[in-house]
């Protein structure tokens, strides 16, 4: 699936569109700073009915947050160096223990992945329209 976002409430129009698909406790998203990751996450987490405040992951690295539905972790992984210190996390840990994970510059995790069943977001932003691929 693919969309096209020219303003910020368009992404309500993907989170609707994508909910319904989401199949498999493992989200992940893809994107150059400030394409709008964290911007997705406060759209779907209102969707499932949290009514926790959003906030980039950056420092802390792994929020988490309540839904009717069940716990949502949302992971930013830029800052890892190596898939040691994504186990040192705890990362399977949550991933058990989740309704979904969702996470942020996964590059570093996707191998561990190879085989685990997840979904995909990779969002493209030219500072004006993002494009967004959903799988």
């Amino acid at each position: 699936m693919q969309f096209t976002l020219n303003k910020i409430e368009d992404w309500q129009n993907v989170v609707d569109e994508i909910m319904p698909k989401l199949h498999h406790p493992i989200l992940l998203l893809k994107g150059n700073l400030g394409a709008g990751k964290t911007t997705f996450t406060q759209f779907f987490l209102r969707s499932m009915g949290s009514t926790d405040e959003v906030s980039s992951p950056t420092y802390a690295i792994v929020n988490e947050y309540h839904t009717p539905k069940g716990n949502i972790f949302h992971f930013d992984l830029y800052r890892m160096k190596n898939i040691g210190e994504v186990y040192d996390i705890g990362m399977e840990e949550y991933l058990d223990n989740a309704f979904l994970c969702i996470i942020e510059w996964p590059e570093i995790y996707e191998e561990e992945l190879e085989g685990v069943p997840h979904h995909e977001i990779r969002i493209e932003n030219d500072g004006e329209v993002r494009l967004v691929n959903f799988r």
